[in-house]
């Protein structure tokens, strides 16, 4: 867990790219209040991926909304600002992943990861 906790210390908030934003909208129907609760609620999974070339780290979280809705977001962190790229509804195998984890931090507060 030190790792995610690296990675958020310092943070102060979102940045959304308009084009993100409605793209997220039109091919998801993920509004951004959805993808910002998603990286806060736990238990949040998160893993970096090495896929794309733009030059900075992205990741990939697996979290919830406060309304239980299940979503994968693709973020990168900008200065001291989380900046989603992407949120989406999980995929069945995100889904089992994120069950599984689900179900091993019940009873423990503050797991993460």
């Amino acid at each position: 867990m030190g790792e995610l906790d690296d990675l958020v210390a310092g943070l102060e908030g979102f940045e959304w790219d308009d084009g993100n934003s409605a793209k997220n909208w039109l091919r998801h129907e993920v509004q951004q209040a959805e993808a910002e609760q998603a990286l806060l609620n736990t238990p949040l999974v998160v893993a970096v991926t090495l896929k794309h070339g733009a030059g900075e780290p992205r990741y990939v979280a697996l979290g919830q909304t406060d309304t239980g809705r299940l979503l994968t977001v693709v973020f990168t962190v900008r200065g001291t600002k989380v900046r989603v790229i992407s949120a989406r509804a999980m995929s069945k195998p995100e889904r089992k992943v994120y069950g599984e984890v689900q179900a091993n931090s019940e009873g423990r507060p503050g797991v993460q990861d």
